[in-house]
């Protein structure tokens, strides 16, 4: 028998205009605990964070900030619209 009957997903998503600090601070507003710079952890879920200059045209960059969601399908379709929500709003 397996250690655990859970179904875990992966699913990574890109977000434009916020920075690793405020990534990590949106999702430790949604029920998580910061590990570290690039990591926030639940009972439920894991991000892992990274962040990178993108080119935008020939002139401007911005930080684009990917976030890998790891955990319980039925936390993650939560967290990943309620974490999108905010970070839309702090982009625009």
């Amino acid at each position: 028998m397996s250690e655990s009957s859970e179904t875990k997903e992966t699913r990574e998503k890109s977000y434009r205009g916020i920075s690793l600090r405020l990534a990590r601070h949106y999702l430790e507003k949604l029920g998580g605990e910061v590990v570290d710079d690039e990591r926030v952890e639940s009972d439920e879920w894991t991000a892992s964070l990274s962040a990178e200059k993108v080119s935008i045209g020939p002139t401007l960059k911005l930080t684009e900030v990917t976030v890998v969601f790891e955990g319980d399908p039925d936390a993650l379709d939560g967290l990943i619209e309620r974490f999108s929500q905010k970070a839309m709003r702090a982009g625009g």
